[in-house]
């Protein structure tokens, strides 16, 4: 399930058939600097795209990816959320 080294997208009301190894979840990084806190992620699982969002933006995009990560900042750019996979 992987195409350019990326594994597939997967939806909300399907089983997820594949898991990204590693670490799936960064409790300790609520409160960090946005930017710190999506290079963090990305140095410790590969794996995973982080991507920054505003917490007072609407999520559009309620799709399960089981290789994206939302850090969620508030308006001074810190984490609001703790990051996790999906």
């Amino acid at each position: 399930m992987f195409r350019g080294g990326k594994p597939d997208v997967i939806s909300n009301d399907s089983v997820p058939d594949f898991i990204v190894p590693g670490k799936n979840s960064w409790p300790e990084l609520v409160g960090e600097k946005g930017e710190v806190a999506k290079a963090i992620i990305e140095k410790e699982n590969p794996l995973v795209n982080a991507i920054i969002i505003s917490g007072n933006s609407p999520t559009t995009d309620m799709m399960f990816v089981s290789n994206r990560v939302r850090v969620v900042v508030n308006a001074e750019g810190l984490v609001t959320k703790t990051p996790i996979i999906g």
